[in-house]
């Protein structure tokens, strides 16, 4: 059986990852960071999926298997860099504004941030209700998620709802770093779980 594609089925599909907030130039995900285009390294992260097994340290240089936090809710917001504007923000609505979610699911922060940077930005942020991971390293997570950025080896801006198997249920990743995800919706979808 032959398939043919025409030039208006591929240009709505351009439409609709783009409305969707995600680019592909060919098989290359890309994003973009005020009008120049990045591009995003590694499997890509898909709804359906279980999330990569990766470990990562913690604020104490603990080694945390992602697959530890099974059997609750979890949301995994990911960040460049803490030190930036929007990362510090979006950081603090996960913390501030879950509405008791932090009670019930278990909320991490993913950032290639080195752990002593996190943790000094937890206690100068006074936020205790999250748990901050690390992926300096060898960017593993990056990698395995698809989310790490090839010219500067940072990680686009993301946030994920895993149920409770550890299977990817929501993602948002965002197609200018430089922009929140919507962190309402996530928190919302998390709560529906």
């Amino acid at each position: 059986m032959d398939i043919k594609v025409s030039s208006i089925g591929i240009s709505f599909l351009a439409v609709f990852l783009t409305i969707a907030g995600i680019a592909w130039a060919g098989d290359i995900q890309t994003i973009t960071l005020r009008g120049k285009v990045l591009n995003l390294m590694g499997e890509k992260s898909q709804v359906g999926k279980t999330l990569p097994t990766v470990r990562l340290p913690d604020l104490g240089l603990n080694m945390i298997d992602l697959q530890s936090f099974k059997g609750k809710v979890t949301i995994l917001s990911v960040v460049p860099s803490l030190d930036t504007p929007t990362c510090d923000k979006q950081t603090h609505i996960l913390s501030e504004e879950n509405k008791g979610l932090d009670k019930t699911a278990n909320l991490i922060t993913v950032s290639r941030d080195l752990p002593f940077a996190q943790k000094r930005f937890a206690k100068n942020a006074k936020i205790s209700n999250i748990t901050f991971l690390s992926d300096y390293r060898d960017a593993e997570f990056g990698k395995k998620t698809g989310l790490l950025i090839e010219e500067n080896r940072l990680l686009a801006r993301a946030v994920f709802v895993l149920d409770q198997k550890g299977i990817i249920r929501y993602l948002e990743i965002v197609s200018e770093l430089a922009k929140l995800p919507d962190m309402d919706k996530a928190m919302e979808f998390a709560r529906s779980l």
